[in-house]
């Protein structure tokens, strides 16, 4: 009896151990982490983004400390996911589009489902995740994912009000989105979207299919001449704030629970300035002599109808990789109609 007593004692020894040890990891030192973001300084986007770190020091009550590193500082926007995969940065804004391949079954989200604007599609994306909990996010800690507004096509010539006045016309157009420009009869150009002020300069292109908010942050509307608004195609920019899964692990329940407030409450403000930027970006076009022009509804009909192809691609290479694109295209379209 007294050999199994003393055995007891020095579990319960070790247990209480443990315990203090457990917490003393959790609230001895102050947490430090990195966030990078490609996003330029001067960027609205980026400074919601800043507010989130400041928000998360706030209601940690310093607990967690958060250094900011905008434009690319710390990780360019191609590297985004995979630095914060790999820890160099422990938080990281990235773009799926700038990930050809590694996010397949997300291609949904920047298809042209005729969205309207970044809030409904940054709540599209948010009810997809939840639905579908793609494995290919697997290996990082979702913050909250997000988009950016639809992308509109804009011309160097004047009066592009149909869309008979994009065929032969060169567009720049990023990844995905060139399918889009092709099955429009316009000519996809691919360059980055930091030298297209210069292209459109020197006459390499003559046109972009680009979300608007663009057009002030970038200055594209110091040269565009026109604009469509065209339903017909509406497709969006997929982004998200990851995080390091093991720094996320490290970190005690109740500040993960206070991020993940937090990053509920990020994801709807980060829609919602997206859908302002973008009108903001329109105005700007306007008053530097930018016509805005609304396609018919009946090329938005014909509009849609080129579409489909690009969406019956999409089905079709999912199906290849055993991924459920039927089911997440559908989810995608049926939630557009429904939420307007």
């Amino acid at each position: 009896m007294k050999k199994w007593s003393t055995m007891f004692l020095v579990l319960v020894f070790s247990a209480v151990c443990l315990v203090t040890a457990i917490g003393k990891a959790y609230s001895e030192d102050e947490v430090k982490l990195k966030f990078a973001t490609f996003m330029p300084p001067a960027m609205a986007g980026r400074l919601l983004q800043d507010g989130w770190c400041k928000e998360v020091e706030k209601r940690t009550n310093g607990k967690v400390k958060v250094s900011f590193h905008p434009g690319g500082t710390l990780t360019p926007a191609a590297q985004a996911y995979e630095a914060a995969v790999k820890g160099i940065a422990d938080v990281s804004v990235m773009s799926q589009q700038y990930n050809a391949g590694r996010f397949p079954l997300t291609e949904a989200l920047y298809l042209p489902l005729g969205i309207r604007t970044a809030s409904q599609a940054t709540k599209l994306i948010a009810a997809w995740y939840d639905k579908f909990k793609p494995k290919e996010y697997d290996d990082a800690k979702i913050m909250f994912l997000f988009c950016g507004g639809p992308g509109q096509f804009v011309t160097l010539k004047p009066n592009a009000a149909s869309i008979n006045d994009l065929k032969g016309v060169k567009v720049r157009a990023a990844g995905d989105s060139a399918k889009i420009v092709t099955a429009m009869g316009a000519v996809p150009v691919s360059i980055p979207l930091a030298d297209s002020y210069e292209g459109l300069q020197r006459g390499v292109i003559a046109g972009s299919a680009l979300p608007t908010e663009s057009l002030k942050s970038w200055k594209f509307g110091d040269l565009f001449k026109s604009m469509q608004i065209n339903d017909g195609v509406g497709y969006a920019s997929a982004m998200g704030v990851v995080m390091n899964k093991k720094k996320w692990e490290s970190l005690s329940p109740d500040i993960q629970k206070t991020i993940e407030q937090i990053n509920k409450e990020w994801a709807g403000k980060t829609g919602d300035a997206w859908t302002e930027m973008d009108k903001e970006g329109i105005d700007y076009g306007i008053s530097k002599g930018m016509k805005v022009y609304d396609v018919s509804p009946e090329e938005e009909a014909v509009t849609k109808e080129k579409m489909k192809p690009i969406l019956d691609a999409y089905v079709a290479s999912m199906k290849k990789l055993g991924l459920p694109g039927e089911e997440s295209l559908k989810f995608c379209l049926d939630f557009v109609k429904a939420n307007k």
